[in-house]
């Protein structure tokens, strides 16, 4: 399905203008997106001696495989590693500086990157020492980006584990920081066993403070852990939604039927995290041209599209949009939709948002519209 304007055809992108066109990244988890060249030089200033390989390639190659072995004790000691050299002030520094490039490099104008800081408290910082180093380290990706001929803003979301027991103390820390580049608060870790009503405080806490905050749900669990991170905790946001598909049925005669839930998620235009690779790596879905998100796209859903873990997929949000491309068969139109989309549910005031959609997104998409079009006169 395109979404293509009346007089203009559907536009089948390029590789290069995916990666040239403004998009919008609203669920990226910094511990997930490191350079593994970094890894190996992070690991080696602190003496760490676990990593899998000291070859960059290897190291990467080693990552995306862990990732898809179905393994889940594989899957997460990836995470054990990248979280291990993110433990001093320089490392996170680091790789937030190199987060924001790498994003930037990549076509991203805006984006939201979630990490837990309590998972880098180990070498004897304090949680507002880690918030302001990553804080430091977005600002100098911003400025290199902005050197290089890049444009982007990164705002971040500190998480909470949901098996641990500080998403109260985590909750404060961003509010703390919510004017000093912190923009939200999330929730990951395991979904079974660990409900997002178990966090009902940290959520009664932000919503008294009137600050935003999204909930991983609807990924391993389904539509109850969607359920309760609407109706009990009042998210503003699903991180992934994905098993919403549950409360849908396709009819022999092609028609749609929404359950209740579903309708209620379209209804109030609540956003979805969607991060395709990510959730066929996990099982989530199935194939790209299976996912979810062909089917909630064609309803008018508040969808979005995000890369979850870099590193670990092999993945950017351009290759995210490659694979739609190549499923879906969509067009520039479709690419712009996802992206207004993503910026319309962005952790940022309402003239900032429409700011960057019609000063930037929309003009950016229209650029490459008339390029396309004066290509083939």
């Amino acid at each position: 399905m395109s979404s293509s304007h009346p007089n203009t055809p559907a536009v089948s992108p390029t590789v290069e203008q995916i990666r040239r066109a403004p998009k919008v990244l609203l669920h990226d988890h910094l511990d997930g997106g490191l350079r593994p060249a970094t890894i190996i030089e992070l690991a080696a200033a602190i003496g760490y001696d676990r990593l899998p390989s000291t070859d960059p390639d290897a190291l990467g190659t080693w990552f995306r495989e862990a990732a898809d072995s179905g393994s889940l004790e594989r899957y997460l000691e990836t995470f054990d590693h990248t979280v291990a050299v993110m433990q001093t002030r320089e490392g996170l520094f680091r790789v937030a500086a190199e987060c924001a490039e790498d994003l930037a490099a990549d076509g991203v104008v805006y984006a939201e990157i979630r990490y837990a800081p309590e998972q880098h408290l180990e070498a004897g910082l304090t949680l507002d020492q880690v918030v302001e180093a990553v804080d430091e380290g977005f600002r100098e990706g911003e400025r290199r980006a902005a050197a290089a001929g890049d444009r982007i803003r990164v705002g971040a979301l500190l998480t909470a584990m949901r098996h641990a027991a500080r998403s109260l103390e985590i909750a404060e820390l961003a509010n703390r920081h919510r004017d000093l580049g912190v923009v939200g608060f999330d929730i990951a870790g395991a979904e079974a066993g660990f409900p997002p009503t178990r966090h009902l405080d940290a959520f009664e806490y932000l919503k008294r403070e009137n600050n935003h905050f999204t909930i991983h749900a609807g990924e391993a669990f389904g539509l109850p852990s969607i359920w309760q991170a609407l109706q009990w905790c009042g998210a503003d946001r699903l991180g992934h939604g994905v098993r919403i598909i549950d409360d849908i049925t396709v009819k022999d005669d092609g028609g749609v039927e929404l359950g209740r839930l579903a309708a209620y998620v379209r209804d109030k235009r609540i956003p979805l995290e969607m991060c395709p690779t990510s959730n066929l790596q996990t099982g989530a879905a199935s194939s790209y041209a299976e996912h979810p998100i062909g089917l909630l796209r064609r309803l008018y859903f508040r969808v979005t599209v995000n890369t979850d873990n870099r590193l670990m997929s092999g993945t950017s949000t351009t290759r995210e949009f490659e694979h739609l491309v190549e499923a879906f068969g969509y067009g520039l139109d479709d690419l712009q939709w996802f992206t207004v989309n993503a910026m319309k549910s962005a952790f940022l005031p309402f003239d900032e948002r429409l700011a960057m959609i019609n000063e930037v997104i929309k003009p950016g998409y229209a650029a490459l519209r008339s390029e396309w079009l004066f290509g083939r006169s």
